[in-house]
């Protein structure tokens, strides 16, 4: 460590009691993102959350329960607000906990920027290097943007968290209040479901439309990794990696020498990133790794950058879509399940990019209650949020087959989602859509 910077850090460095503290009642408190959300601090500050009214604390996927509303489960004292929900972030709104924020996520660092009201800023970072940064590590996404805007910035600093390459991703000393030393934690870790005879059926769909020199966009789910699993053993060859989100999957097909980002415009030899979510493996991976270029969301996932690359192949998951072509990704009904995220984004950056290819995929049917339903309808159920809209939406895919949707009429769109659905709901979906005057009389 540089010993110019030693006697700041002595000084600054506090204990989570100290830090909590100094929230009062009324503030927003943003915990950040994913594995840099803090343990140490939230735990001090729900122990002192009683003495507390009004306080609003604004997080996104959150991966370890959160002491801070556990600790006020009826909401008395604290409200938290999430830009995009985990698995845990829904079982809180469920509970009337938490809050959904709507948002394009490339736009959060702008939102910060402009708009929004930080008072205290507490992430989880990298031990301090021997420059005066702290490092966002796994979570760059939209960080610095917090801490420019945030009144009182504190870190929470652990050794687990990797170091990672790139911009915008730390902070400095000068610009932090309090240092809290966690030492070593595990970061929480993130798994894929396993993929069924579906996901690997559409996979194989999507699979066979990646060409060599393809730049991808891969999330979280069974079907998007599997596409990456089944890559692993195809001939492709070069590609490329510019997505908001690293997983496991994506490691893995640059281990086995099918990444190479020879053909990117942006980064080129890189695999650009905004955050990490996976296994001890993958953030082991991250750290230090010259061939990882993290930067912020608006970086990764503003409509404009991504189209600079050639060949960008977006894989989206959806939940439901009508026979016009607009798409649900993030509600079931009134409750919500996710967030916007970077679905919208991608479309229209992968759209434009040169030979880009954007895939919306489900599975044609769910279980609801225990009856089986169409994920494709003829109308988006009038609770459900629309994320992509039938304008934005290219190639759609079920365990069915595929069908682009750009440049096609309603009647083609009807017809070729029909198509796509399940066979025993296929008849219902033409009656239906002749009695709504989507199909029209006589031939097409």
């Amino acid at each position: 460590m540089a010993s110019s910077f030693e006697a700041e850090l002595k000084r600054k460095t506090a204990s989570a009691e100290e830090a909590a503290a100094l929230v009062k009642s009324g503030d927003w408190i943003d915990y950040g993102f994913g594995v840099a959300q803090p343990d140490v601090f939230d735990r001090a500050l729900a122990a002192r959350i009683t003495q507390l009214h009004g306080l609003k604390i604004r997080g996104t996927l959150a991966l370890r329960p959160r002491a801070v509303i556990e600790a006020d489960p009826e909401a008395r004292h604290a409200r938290y607000y999430s830009w995009y929900f985990s698995g845990l972030e829904r079982k809180m709104h469920d509970r009337e906990l938490c809050g959904h924020i709507p948002m394009n996520f490339g736009e959060a660092p702008d939102y910060y920027r402009r708009f929004l009201q930080v008072d205290t800023a507490i992430i989880k970072t990298a031990p301090m290097d021997d420059h005066g940064f702290f490092n966002f590590g796994g979570s760059v996404s939209y960080q610095k943007a917090v801490t420019e805007k945030a009144r009182k910035v504190i870190v929470e600093t652990d050794a687990a968290m990797p170091y990672v390459f790139g911009v915008e991703n730390a902070v400095h000393l000068g610009d932090v209040e309090i240092v809290i030393d966690a030492g070593t934690s595990t970061l929480p870790e993130l798994k894929n479901p396993p993929a069924g005879p579906i996901e690997r059926k559409i996979a194989q769909i999507i699979a066979a439309e990646i060409e060599n020199g393809a730049c991808l966009q891969i999330g979280i789910g069974a079907m998007p990794n599997a596409v990456c699993e089944l890559l692993l053993d195809s001939p492709i060859k070069d590609l490329g990696v510019h997505t908001e989100m690293f997983v496991d999957s994506l490691m893995k097909l640059y281990q086995a020498g099918k990444v190479t980002g020879a053909h990117k415009a942006l980064d080129r030899y890189q695999m650009a990133y905004c955050f990490a979510a996976g296994s001890a493996e993958l953030y082991t991976f991250l750290d230090r790794n010259p061939a990882c270029f993290a930067g912020p969301v608006d970086y990764t996932n503003l409509p404009h950058r991504i189209m600079q690359n050639d060949r960008v192949v977006a894989i989206c998951n959806a939940a439901q879509i009508d026979l016009t072509g607009q798409a649900c990704a993030e509600s079931a009904g009134v409750r919500q399940i996710s967030g916007t995220g970077g679905q919208l984004q991608f479309m229209r950056g992968a759209y434009a990019s040169r030979g880009g290819k954007a895939f919306l995929c489900m599975s044609s049917t769910y279980e609801r209650e225990g009856r089986r339903e169409s994920r494709i309808v003829a109308r988006i159920a009038e609770s459900n949020i629309v994320t992509t809209p039938r304008t934005d939406v290219m190639y759609v895919v079920t365990e069915y087959g595929i069908t682009n949707l750009k440049g096609k009429s309603v009647p083609e769109r009807v017809r070729a989602l029909i198509d796509l659905a399940h066979p025993d709901f296929r008849e219902d979906l033409e009656r239906t859509a002749r009695e709504y005057r989507m199909i029209p009389r006589g031939a097409f």
